[in-house]
């Protein structure tokens, strides 16, 4: 075949079968180039093959080093060198060397191509191969002398740290038995090696952790876990007691079966005594070394969860009464010792019994009392105790004598909490004290919730008052001559928003303890004051006389006059029109200011009329000294005016028939409280009594069914 140049090759024919060797290629296995790469490499070895069918000089060489290329790009798969081998002869001429295709020379040099191709890339695949397989075997070896390097080198690392290490490392079987330790582990246990390879590690372990120890081994053996870390006590060789910090991890055979644990122990008996003494301070009274009071909540709480809900948990709340006094005039120093005695008597009384005495603080103490079978073995334990405290005790040079008073809760654990039980104890030890100390108080639910009520009540006051919740009922007050109303006495009321109406008997005794009395007794002044003058614009000719009672911190303030005179401008309401009502005993003890303003008032034109007159320490002398114009005779006397003809009921009217002769001796008028029945008001009509007040004369009520009584009374 004569020699040619590149243009006997048709690029479109060479780029076209390229492609088509490409998708071929792409098709029949994986390829680790991209699409454009695989093609630029078969059109690189297409041009090769053409230019081998084209040479003057026809050699084969060229169809193996396309093979052997295509191997070494990785492109081997069965089904690609087929398509190759058939496209050489098939396609390769006529689509690359249209010209040259049809030429016998042509085919025959396709045919050696072929073969030559098919040649190459056998022995290409199998020296890929054999290359592959050496390089495996060669990596093996190298990977069998390194793991054997590495087990000697992890060996001799073991055995360094094993014999070295400064915590103790052993190794027993599954049984238990050890098999080997370090001389750590021996100096810790105060053996040798040789003697701790002849024993079972379970007769190291202390008693009390000898079946916790045999449960933790099962557990590894078992495969519940594989590693388990612990705080443990073992014996040494000397019979004393070690504490350690025990790690134990197993080591299993290659399928799967326990072989043998490795156990680490550390010797932390310094810091388990240190955590002890710390634990110890931490949840001990430094003082008296009791239980102080988070051991005790502790106890309480470990109770409360492991408690039945129908067992019963008792609390007897001690304090002691005085001590106060005790360190005001002795000194701290004698009282600290007080409470040592106080607290070692105690702990004493109750020591076999098994119940946790505790110091809660300052002069409380509190006894959990753990099973017992009722109250009845609570209040025993509380009798021996404030028998204990009662007992003089000598501090130095002085003998002291203290006494306590016991708050006492008894109650199913079901029904209570932590919280709730010492609330409740709170509260007794409370009662007892207000009861006359010296004695033990049982807590009473009913009892509780009635003072919680209580609270509540005196924590709403301000903002009732400040929210307007309160209103003004007015009872007449009638004469016994003629019927006719000559008065009405102001009586405050809550309107509560839950509650309803609540009389002032529930209220007003909570207001003087918090001393919003002043407060609450200047705002009923002025709205009495209000609608008395609002009356009196009305019904000029009935000179309705309003009565305001006047609390006794309401007597003592010193700008009593001042507020009264200012309610009185603002009002407009003449002085006389008003009259304060002061309880006797409030009266009675008046002297200096309060006499001054008592007398100041008086000046002004107000009326002053004693309330409830009779039920206090009457002093009959010093009652000429104040400017009083009325007294209001108490209750009881007038209920026991009956009509059954009883002696008590002569004896009554009799004390009524001197307190009346004695006040109008004084030149005062009387008015009779708590006329309930007609009869009694004959008899008080009988014994001269001004005026009378009560429900057989009306009950008090809002303002406007007085004024609707004012107006009937002015049609008659």
């Amino acid at each position: 075949m004569p020699a040619t140049g590149g243009d006997e090759i048709d690029p479109a024919g060479a780029q076209e079968y390229a492609a088509g060797w490409a998708r071929a290629v792409r098709r029949l296995g994986f390829v680790p180039l991209s699409t454009v790469e695989t093609e630029r490499l078969l059109l690189e070895h297409t041009v090769r093959l053409a230019r081998a069918l084209l040479a003057e000089q026809f050699s084969a060489e060229p169809g193996q080093e396309v093979a052997r290329a295509l191997v070494e790009a990785h492109l081997t798969e069965p089904g690609m060198l087929d398509w190759s081998v058939r496209a050489l002869v098939e396609r390769l001429p006529a689509q690359v060397l249209p010209r040259r295709a049809d030429q016998p020379e042509t085919a025959r040099r396709a045919v050696e191509l072929q073969g030559a191709f098919a040649a190459g890339f056998a022995r290409a695949l199998r020296d890929r191969t054999f290359t592959q397989q050496e390089r495996i075997a060669r990596s093996a070896w190298q990977a069998r002398d390194q793991v054997e390097q590495a087990l000697r080198d992890s060996e001799a690392r073991f055995r360094a740290v094993f014999t070295g290490a400064a915590i103790g490392i052993g190794i027993a079987g599954v049984d238990g038995e050890i098999i080997d330790v370090n001389q750590s582990f021996a100096e810790m246990l105060g053996y040798t090696i040789a003697e701790l390879r002849q024993i079972n590690v379970a007769t190291l372990a202390h008693p009390d952790d000898a079946a916790g120890m045999w449960e933790l081994y099962q557990d590894l053996i078992d495969g519940k876990q594989d590693a388990a870390r612990v705080e443990k006590r073992y014996y040494r060789k000397d019979g004393s007691v070690v504490w350690t910090d025990l790690a134990v991890s197993l080591i299993r055979h290659d399928d799967g079966r326990p072989r043998f644990t490795v156990a680490m122990i550390e010797d932390i008996t310094e810091r388990y005594e240190l955590q002890q003494r710390l634990r110890f301070q931490a949840l001990h009274d430094p003082l008296t070394g009791l239980p102080n009071r988070t051991l005790f909540f502790e106890r309480l709480g470990a109770l409360f969860d492991r408690a039945a809900p129908d067992e019963r948990i008792g609390i007897c709340f001690l304090d002691l009464d005085g001590f106060k006094a005790v360190n005001d005039s002795l000194g701290h120093d004698h009282g600290d010792r007080l409470l040592i005695v106080i607290a070692r008597r105690l702990a004493d009384c109750v020591a076999g019994l098994g119940h946790l005495v505790a110091r809660m603080g300052g002069d409380e103490f509190v006894i959990l009392v753990d099973g017992g079978a009722g109250i009845d073995d609570v209040v025993a334990v509380a009798e021996k105790a404030l028998a204990a405290v009662a007992v003089p005790a000598d501090v130095g040079d002085q003998q002291l004598a203290v006494t306590a008073s016991i708050g006492i809760v008894d109650c199913p654990a079901g029904e209570t909490s932590v919280s709730e039980l010492m609330k409740a104890a709170d509260t007794t030890l409370y009662w007892a004290k207000g009861e006359g100390r010296g004695r033990w108080a049982v807590y009473d639910p009913e009892r509780s919730a009635r003072d919680h009520a209580r609270s509540a009540l005196t924590a709403g006051l301000p903002a009732a008052l400040d929210r307007g919740e309160f209103v003004v009922h007015y009872q007449p007050i009638v004469s016994l001559v003629d019927g006719g109303m000559l008065a009405v006495e102001a009586l405050v009321r809550w309107a509560h928003p839950e509650q309803g109406l609540i009389g002032p008997d529930h209220f007003i005794g909570l207001a003087e303890e918090t001393g919003l009395i002043v407060r609450l007794g200047e705002w009923v002044l002025r709205r009495a004051c209000r609608d008395a003058e609002a009356w009196r614009r009305q019904f000029p000719d009935a000179e309705l006389v309003v009565s305001v009672n006047l609390a006794a911190r309401q007597a003592d303030d010193p700008a009593i006059v001042d507020t009264v005179a200012a309610v009185l401008g603002r009002t407009g309401l003449p002085p006389e029109l008003l009259q304060l009502e002061l309880t006797e005993s409030a009266v009675m003890g008046t002297a200096g200011e309060p006499l001054r303003s008592l007398h100041r008032l008086a000046a002004l034109g107000v009326r002053l009329a004693i309330d409830d007159f009779g039920t206090g320490y009457s002093n009959l002398a010093y009652l000429r000294r104040l400017p009083i114009h009325s007294l209001k005779l108490a209750g009881p006397f007038v209920e026991g005016i009956r009509s059954d003809g009883s002696a008590a009921g002569h004896r009554d009217e009799r004390i009524v028939d001197a307190l009346v002769r004695l006040a109008h001796a004084l030149e005062l008028s009387v008015t009779a409280e708590a006329v309930e029945t007609g009869d009694q008001v004959e008899r008080l009509r009988a014994l001269r009594c001004d005026t009378g007040q009560g429900r057989w004369f009306g009950p008090p009520v809002p303002a406007e069914e007085i004024t609707a009584r004012l107006r009937d009374e002015e049609t008659r």
